[in-house]
């Protein structure tokens, strides 16, 4: 439930339309449901803007669909993230309507048409093809949100003109995510050549002395160019998620 559809509860009681007793039992799973292995965030809309996000990583295929359909009840979008499309074909028979977005490794389900939000576009880059999974669940979680997203990959510091040929994108932007792993230093070179918020993601990929996206991660932490903020190693939804708030402010 989000605070348009409280709102209209609330008067459809004060115009006598709907009897207290029925909005008592349409707001009884707030603010979570409890499905024993899971306590659903039913009120989470409501306090962040978004529905409560399911991490498919680490859960089962049955409770997977148990939380999204409890999602789908309370007619919440849903969002699925870290989900492998072996998983996703099990989820399928017990989710009807969910979309695969494998780029992403996400599934979603809308209840509704997604209304845009956001004060103007929100750019994603990515600094190498092996980037594109994250960079494309931070660009899902930004049009789950209600963002205008566009898309910029494969523009790394190893052939910069790339990315130059593109200033017009990054000077339209209102937000950028930057998504880049081996050194990280793509983020740096965004940051210094626009006067908008930069959302660093580092990645895992890399050889041996990248350690995993560590290497990354601290290099985007130490970066000299002023307006980055660093999520942590491959999290696209947790930038994607900043990004959009940012740019709905």
């Amino acid at each position: 439930m989000d605070a348009e559809a409280l709102v209209e509860l609330l008067e459809r009681v004060r115009q006598r339309k709907l009897a207290v007793k029925q909005a008592a039992d349409r707001l009884r799973h707030l603010p979570f449901e409890d499905l024993g292995f899971a306590k659903v965030d039913h009120h989470r809309e409501l306090r962040q803007g978004f529905p409560e996000v399911i991490m498919g990583e680490g859960k089962s295929a049955a409770q997977i669909a148990a939380i999204a359909r409890a999602l789908r009840n309370r007619r919440a979008n849903v969002l699925i993230t870290r989900l492998s499309a072996e998983k996703m074909a099990r989820l399928k028979r017990q989710v009807k309507g969910l979309r695969y977005h494998p780029e992403a490794r996400a599934a979603t389900w809308t209840a509704s048409a997604i209304r845009a939000r956001g004060k103007g576009p929100m750019l994603v880059i990515c600094a190498g093809t092996s980037d594109i999974p994250v960079a494309e669940e931070a660009a899902l979680t930004g049009e789950m949100m209600g963002n205008r997203v566009q898309r910029l990959f494969d523009v790394g510091v190893a052939g910069i003109h790339r990315l130059l040929e593109n200033r017009e994108r990054l000077y339209a932007a209102t937000v950028l995510v930057v998504v880049a792993g081996m050194e990280g230093a793509l983020p740096s070179v965004v940051a210094g050549i626009v006067n908008k918020p930069v959302i660093a993601v580092p990645t895992s990929i890399g050889y041996g002395a990248s350690f995993g996206g560590i290497a990354a991660l601290l290099g985007m932490l130490n970066s000299c160019a002023a307006g980055v903020t660093v999520v942590n190693i491959d999290n696209g939804f947790g930038a994607g998620f900043a990004a959009s708030l940012i740019n709905q402010l």
